[in-house]
């Protein structure tokens, strides 16, 4: 950190309006990161930009935070925040304080929440792993009056990697939750979100996000729009959640049923909240084991590239399955729908899928896959997009990314 700071205290004018620009507008890392397969494509600017955007949002040292603090335009906080109405050029002055006021606490409540994003950061962390492993690829092609460069700022590189690898460690924290529930008392979950596995995209699961809340609010509010009336049915409801992460849904659900909200026949329902990483379903089934009323949820490891039907629990069809942020690769929407295809119950079964709406990087127009995997014209036999609702954004939850959230309810096509 001493270099990034000695830089600082010698910036020119010009590279000194530079970094004012990147204090008052950080780009969260998945938008300004580059691919690392087209890492030979890459310029020395290019490369330094980024090296300059995250330790302003990571590791801001007092100069930065002095530019921030005298720093008042709006970029930022428009970009994570949504944009607000003109300026009809009539306020007053003491009425453009206010906004101006308004606007900042915007910006620093953004950078917060961007700087909190465990995703993000573990992003990063994998990015800088893979930067350092391929510099030589990197600079093999580079004039050789410029390889010191080059090199100065890989070396920049592996020093900012030792800052986050070397930092203190993230600690578990244990979230609460209360959903109102129409005609009984609030459902209440406790739920341990614990560190990211440094440098594992694939452990996002340890953390709650936004698309499971909104999800598990809308449960709670109209259990029967979900199918979790058992009434309908002679049989004991089954319910299977993918991509269960902390258990958020199977857990509002398996409380939802024990309060007496909807009206109950036949054996005691089944709910099954599945997940694939190792670290996550050990933390799925602590925050299980650790809420009341959740007798019947079966924790259970589940490929969705090779859903195994034939063995238990998924021998049997489910009546409902809700998926929550589950797609942050192209691939996965389609393995999704394979595997719903082989375990949702035919011909009323329906799966409940929400969907993070991203501004940019690498997640975003992911949410496009998942009208490609389940087509709006389903054909018979075939699963297809029944509704699709926008949701908006909530203020204070989600990644700093997150504009939106489609949820879509998804079955059986008629013929």
């Amino acid at each position: 950190m001493e270099k990034i700071i000695e830089i600082e205290q010698n910036i020119e004018p010009i590279d000194k309006r530079r970094l004012m620009a990147q204090v008052s507008n950080p780009i969260p890392p998945t938008v300004n990161l580059p691919p690392l397969k087209s890492l030979s494509n890459c310029s020395l600017n290019q490369v330094l930009d980024t090296l300059t955007n995250l330790p302003v949002l990571y590791f801001p040292s007092p100069l930065v935070e002095s530019l921030r603090l005298q720093n008042n335009s709006k970029p930022y906080a428009d970009l994570i925040c949504g944009s607000s109405a003109p300026d009809s050029g009539y306020a007053s002055a003491e009425e453009d304080d206010d906004e101006t006021s308004s606007d900042f606490d915007g910006r620093n409540e953004a950078l917060e929440l961007l700087r909190t994003d465990q995703f993000e950061r573990a992003f990063t962390i994998k990015w800088f792993i893979g930067f350092t492993a391929r510099f030589d690829t990197w600079i093999s092609s580079v004039p050789e009056t410029e390889t010191e460069a080059y090199t100065c700022a890989v070396d920049e590189a592996v020093s900012l990697l030792a800052l986050f690898t070397g930092s203190e460690s993230e600690q578990a924290i244990t979230r609460k939750f209360s959903f109102l529930a129409s005609g009984a008392r609030p459902v209440e979950v406790e739920l341990n979100d614990a560190p990211l596995v440094s440098g594992d995209h694939t452990s996002v699961g340890l953390q709650s996000w936004a698309s499971s809340i909104l999800l598990a609010e809308r449960l709670c509010a109209s259990p029967g729009k979900f199918s979790l009336d058992l009434t309908t049915r002679g049989r004991g409801l089954r319910v299977l959640e993918l991509g269960a992460g902390t258990g958020l849904l199977s857990i509002t659900v398996a409380k939802i049923l024990a309060s007496g909200q909807v009206r109950t026949s036949g054996p005691p329902p089944i709910i099954v909240a599945t997940d694939f990483h190792p670290d996550v379903l050990a933390n799925l089934q602590r925050n299980v084991d650790d809420n009341t009323d959740t007798q019947g949820i079966l924790v259970q490891k589940l490929d969705w590239s090779q859903p195994n039907s034939s063995d238990v629990p998924f021998d049997r069809p489910f009546d409902v399955i809700l998926a929550a942020d589950v797609v942050y690769e192209s691939s996965h929407a389609s393995w999704i729908a394979n595997c719903v295809t082989k375990l949702l119950a035919r011909p009323a079964g329906v799966l409940w899928m929400i969907i993070a709406l991203r501004s940019g990087g690498r997640h975003e127009g992911l949410s496009s896959t998942v009208g490609e995997a389940f087509s709006f014209e389903g054909g018979n036999g075939r699963l297809s997009i029944l509704e699709k609702e926008t949701l908006q954004r909530m203020d204070g939850r989600g990644r700093a990314d997150e504009m939106g959230y489609e949820l879509f309810k998804i079955g059986w096509a008629k013929g």
